[in-house]
């Protein structure tokens, strides 16, 4: 699976693009800049040469503690909105660049610790709202049931201003709803027209399995966390090689809110400084060579860091180099 050199541009989702694509998270989200920024943060990626923009139905504000809901009253589908009032204002050829959204999830935080069980389940809340790592300070709640998920990626090709959706994602699986039941629901979008292609995020071997066997050919992607500090522990991608399927991963600089493991980044800090490049530059160049089917999509909240980023594409790291950073 681990390449020297590799392609930089593949087909995949009926475009030919670049490995490297960008996440919008960090600008819709809480500790997102103002929406110039943020328009000119995205056609700076564009212009850079990135074609892969990933959003979801859930990139909005969160509910303040405490209060009630799941999310700030207004800002609800702030992020594929965004994405699309970037595009309508870029120049440049808006027929090459593939959309990604994500159905299934909503937002929620907790700034005061983890989530305790006894008292979310004495004030009647439910499993779905049990999706935050320990010492998050932010996650999601899911809700997957199918009509749920097809209500939802229906607004977002209406947040999008598209007839139909490039290719759309199940979030994550959903404690209270059956997986075969939300790869249904995909399957019913592919089925209706709504999405051109299907993937599926946040899940493990038997459940690519699952969405496989139920949707063929028009399961194309996963998207799972992979980073130098989140190593595919379940060796989810090598089994998306095994079956042709693109590997998307999330947070490959580690991540944007929740703590992570920073010695995991000395190796390719060496690297960089060798260089004269950032170490985020030398992670984004390394994963490129994990799998000739992965994609990497970091997120970023100015110009500079989406350049710097895309970058990447044309770093070759020597067998020496990857040696070190394993």
């Amino acid at each position: 699976m681990i390449h020297g050199d590799f392609a930089n541009d593949v087909d995949f989702a009926g475009h030919h693009i670049p490995r490297l694509g960008m996440g919008t998270m960090a600008l819709s989200i809480e500790g997102r800049p103002d929406r110039d920024t943020a328009i000119e943060t995205i056609h700076a990626a564009l212009d850079a040469g990135v074609r892969y923009l990933d959003t979801a139905w859930s990139y909005y504000l969160p509910s303040a503690p405490g209060a009630d809901g799941t999310g700030v009253e207004g800002d609800f589908g702030y992020g594929e909105m965004l994405v699309r009032d970037a595009l309508a204002s870029w120049d440049g050829p808006r027929e090459e660049v593939l959309v990604a959204t994500k159905t299934g999830y909503r937002r929620t935080i907790d700034v005061d610790g983890p989530v305790d069980d006894a008292a979310d389940a004495a004030a009647g809340k439910s499993d779905r709202q049990r999706l935050q790592a320990a010492g998050s300070r932010y996650g999601w709640m899911a809700d997957s049931r199918p009509e749920t998920m097809i209500r939802d990626a229906k607004e977002s090709a209406r947040h999008l201003g598209v007839d139909a959706l490039d290719l759309l994602y199940s979030h994550g699986p959903d404690p209270a709803v059956p997986y075969e039941e939300q790869i249904g629901a995909l399957r019913t979008l592919l089925d209706e027209g709504v999405i051109r292609y299907a993937g599926v995020s946040r899940v493990d071997n038997a459940q690519i399995d699952v969405a496989r066997a139920m949707l063929g050919d028009r399961l194309i992607a996963v998207q799972n966390q992979f980073s130098p500090s989140h190593p595919d522990p379940d060796g989810t991608m090598a089994h998306c090689a095994e079956l042709g399927l693109d590997f998307v991963c999330w947070s490959p600089l580690g991540g944007f809110l929740d703590p992570f493991d920073r010695r995991a980044y000395d190796p390719f800090r060496r690297v960089a400084a060798a260089r004269g490049v950032s170490y985020q530059r030398v992670v984004l160049a390394w994963e490129l060579t994990r799998y000739d089917r992965l994609f990497t999509i970091p997120s970023a909240r100015n110009p500079h860091e989406i350049r710097d980023s895309f970058a990447a594409v044309d770093l070759r790291l020597t067998d020496e180099e990857l040696a070190l950073l394993g």
